[in-house]
């Protein structure tokens, strides 16, 4: 090793002790906001009555001890910082034979721990289909794995490990973790209290636009301002953070702070709380306080707001027509107060929005939007990470090797799942060595993700709750809140014969039918199996059975449950569904078990149910509406064009 090489290692190993001591030093002030090993302590969680703990969500970095650390690098690890890559396997060392086959042929290495050194990653992202997410305990080890290979290898910075568990229709971690109501289902519920109130709530608060400091309203202290069912959007996002900080992921990719006011949306829909912008706008909010007070980083998305598209960006380039009036109006105020809570980190959305610039670039690679309203305007200072850069909406401009420099010309700190790592990890590198970048553009980033880092608690010891995965994930504490948080958000659309509820002593013959979309999580449903069961448990005789059976099953039933899944304009085999068992006479009930704009594309049946979600926790919540084991309370978060105004929900005389 040379002298120059010998003296920055050094220099970087005692910066890191520096941060670690810091660290420490912080735990010792305040107590531990992830408690034991990277997981959150029995005590610090929400309380049965959703209050919060009494922990803080953070510590404050040490900057001075981050920059000796930036200052320590090489340029080749400072880039490595500053992306987030997938990686195959369930295990970071010996994944299966598939898995390493594939991380071969992406990234040249067989492992993720490889991965990880080869590049010097500042982050993984954990997906199913990537075979990162079997279970809480293996998930756990992986997280402690990486971190490993993190911890040996050249500068030795903790990963920031991520993932997208918004719950709801987007759920990467299944059973026996706990799945949690989606965000529309959460703004059904808090429409529900808006109407109780006489209005809707507004976001409230006080806190610092600084990017996640951890002060003024991101502290766990002051939820006195939250509405009983923006408490339980927060109750929701701290349960969820304390599972996720016990598994080591210390990132999560929510929430989604686009406002949805178009029914045609192919990709955010159910997983907007509504398209009040308000509404919206307080459950961001709430639940980045959820999240970063169990020791997670929010990351509210999809700057400046994918809301209002026909297109999905995955396969497509959106372009928003609004005016930047209509901007300021509708998409701005859940991203600012998501600011305002101490957000941690936004993430960009690969949206073409002329009012806002008129260039023709997507939001994630333009300046004027990242650095000219998400940090001028808005006063962001905390992470910016672009959408997933293997995505269609950001790669019909611009190759693969311009992609990630234009997203750090424009403002963004992390690069998130480039489809070629070593293109990009090349073309930042020569980007500097050509002086289209600067070194102190990259620091600039460097230290952002760095200070996230620490004040996430990841340059401390222990990253990961494993071995303890039964004692904090999917405990029953925590499953049964999220049942009690999902009564509330079934919306009973329509009622008009007084069919529901059913009365379960008279054990009524009921018919369960429709639509079964896979499970988010691969591990929960089908749908209708669930809603027969819990039908069956409350005192029905349910029995589900397939649309091809369902019209000869019906006569001799008190009602046809049909289960329908986003039904689009004109013909449609749902419709026909639905239309025949009208024909035979038994009262039918439509359930929309995402979308809830079912209703406006069929006939009028004899009761209609939105659940926005089609996991187990909505489908237990939906019987119970049914049996009327609880009272309907959901209101509409967005309005049924042609049908149900914002706000409209029925409940039992």
């Amino acid at each position: 090793m040379s002298y120059h090489a010998s003296r920055r290692s050094l220099l970087t190993a005692a910066a890191l002790a520096a941060v670690t001591a810091a660290g420490v030093a912080s735990y010792a002030a305040v107590g531990d906001p992830g408690g034991e090993g990277g997981g959150p302590r029995p005590d610090s969680g929400p309380s049965d009555d959703g209050r919060p703990g009494d922990r803080p969500p953070g510590r404050a970095p040490d900057r001075a001890a981050l920059l000796r650390l930036v200052a320590g690098m090489s340029l080749a690890e400072k880039v490595g910082q500053l992306f987030v890559s997938r990686a195959y396997g369930h295990s970071a060392t010996d994944p299966d034979p598939q898995d390493a086959e594939q991380n071969r042929k992406l990234f040249g290495v067989r492992t993720a721990a490889e991965v990880v050194s080869r590049y010097h990653l500042g982050g993984i992202i954990y997906f199913s289909w990537a075979h990162n997410t079997r279970d809480p305990q293996q998930i756990a080890e992986l997280s402690a794995a990486l971190q490993r290979a993190a911890a040996g290898a050249g500068s030795g910075i903790p990963l920031l490990l991520s993932t997208d568990q918004e719950h709801g229709a987007v759920a990467r971690i299944g059973k026996p973790a706990t799945l949690l109501p989606g965000a529309m289902a959460l703004g059904a519920r808090h429409g529900a209290g808006a109407a109780a109130a006489g209005g809707t709530a507004a976001a409230g608060g006080t806190g610092t636009s600084a990017g996640g400091t951890d002060t003024g309203s991101g502290s766990d202290a002051d939820s006195g301002s939250d509405s009983a069912a923006t408490a339980e959007a927060r109750r929701a996002a701290r349960i969820a953070g304390a599972e996720l900080a016990a598994m080591g992921i210390r990132q999560d990719y929510a929430p989604v702070a686009d406002v949805n006011v178009n029914p045609a949306n192919p990709v955010i829909g159910v997983r907007s709380f509504g398209s009040d912008p308000q509404a919206v706008a307080a459950l961001v909010a709430a639940q980045v306080r959820g999240y970063q007070g169990a020791g997670v980083a929010a990351t509210a998305k999809h700057f400046p707001g994918h809301g209002d598209t026909e297109t999905d960006s995955h396969v497509g380039l959106p372009v928003m027509r609004h005016s930047r009036a209509r901007w300021e109006e509708l998409d701005e105020p859940p991203f600012r107060a998501a600011v305002e809570a101490g957000v941690d980190a936004v993430m960009t959305a690969h949206i073409v929005f002329p009012a806002l610039d008129p260039s023709g670039d997507p939001a994630t690679l333009s300046r004027p939007i990242v650095t000219g309203i998400l940090r001028e305007r808005l006063g962001f200072r905390g992470v910016v990470v672009t959408d997933a850069l293997d995505m269609a909406g950001v790669r019909q401009k611009y190759g693969d090797d311009r992609v990630p420099v234009l997203a750090l010309k424009a403002g963004c700190d992390q690069l998130l799942n480039p489809p070629d790592l070593g293109l990009a990890h090349r073309s930042v590198l020569a980007a500097v060595e050509a002086g289209e970048l600067t070194q102190a553009r990259i620091e600039e980033s460097v230290l952002r993700i760095l200070e996230l880092k620490a004040r996430r608690g990841l340059f401390d010891a222990a990253h990961t709750a494993a071995g303890r995965m039964d004692s904090l994930v999917g405990i029953p504490a925590h499953l049964a809140a999220a049942d009690e948080i999902a009564a509330g958000t079934t919306t009973l659309l329509a009622n008009p014969v007084k069919l529901l509820p059913l009365d379960p002593a008279a054990a009524p013959r009921v018919l369960v039918t429709g639509t079964d979309p896979a499970s988010p999580s691969g591990t929960t449903g089908p749908p209708t199996a669930v809603l027969a069961r819990e039908l069956a448990a409350l005192g029905c005789r349910a029995t589900a059975a397939p649309p091809a059976r369902a019209v000869a099953a019906a006569p001799g039933n008190a009602a046809v449950l049909v289960c329908t899944y986003n039904v689009p304009e004109g013909d449609d085999p749902q419709r026909t569904l639905v239309t025949e068992l009208l024909a035979t006479g038994v009262p039918v009930v439509v359930v929309a078990i995402r979308n809830p704009y079912d209703p406006a594309r069929l006939p009028a049946c004899a009761a209609e149910l939105a659940t926005y979600t089609w996991t187990d926790v909505e489908m237990r919540a939906a019987a119970r509406v049914v049996t009327g084991a609880v009272r309907p309370t959901g209101r509409l978060p967005v309005p049924v064009p042609g049908r149900y105004p914002l706000g409209h929900g029925l409940s039992y005389d």
